[in-house]
């Protein structure tokens, strides 16, 4: 299968360092028993916030009186292994590549085995709440965002 953002499968795995764990619940799965392919939309929406979190975003962006907030501009998932019910996946993100407002997040689920289940990647962009409009990062949030492992800059 060939996946448009990714080259080289084994060195993309080696980009991951930040991960949130999930447990496939019963409600995730579809009358065939493996995982509906709709929910990890759902598990990367979950880990991308605990990413966030981590660089110290989410607690400003939720304040009412902040003026930004971020909204996904698009998201794709790629199915390489089917999951099923009471698995652990392991949610990986890593910015990829920052622009001036945006931010191309590239996602991994592994299983309990080291195996990818689905990728995925997906622009996100910091936007004023007022305008709708794109709200550049500051330089210390792109510091934050690009201690990543591996990061293309786009500015």
């Amino acid at each position: 299968m060939r996946i448009t953002y990714i080259e080289d499968m084994e060195q993309w795995k080696g980009q991951f360092e930040f991960y949130n764990k999930i447990k496939v619940r019963f409600s995730e799965t579809d009358m065939f028993g493996h995982l509906n392919n709709t929910v990890p939309f759902t598990y990367f929406e979950e880990a991308r916030i605990e990413f966030f979190k981590s660089k110290g975003f989410m607690q400003d962006w939720v304040k009412s009186e902040n003026e930004t907030i971020p909204v996904v501009a698009d998201l794709q998932c790629d199915f390489l292994r089917q999951v099923y019910f009471d698995q652990t996946i392991r949610v990986y993100v890593n910015a990829y590549k920052i622009g001036s407002s945006s931010v191309d997040l590239h996602y991994m689920g592994m299983d309990e085995r080291d195996r990818v289940c689905f990728t995925g990647r997906g622009t996100m962009v910091q936007i004023s709440k007022e305008t709708g409009k794109g709200v550049p990062w500051t330089d210390d949030m792109k510091a934050k965002l690009s201690n990543t492992h591996h990061l293309s800059k786009s500015c």
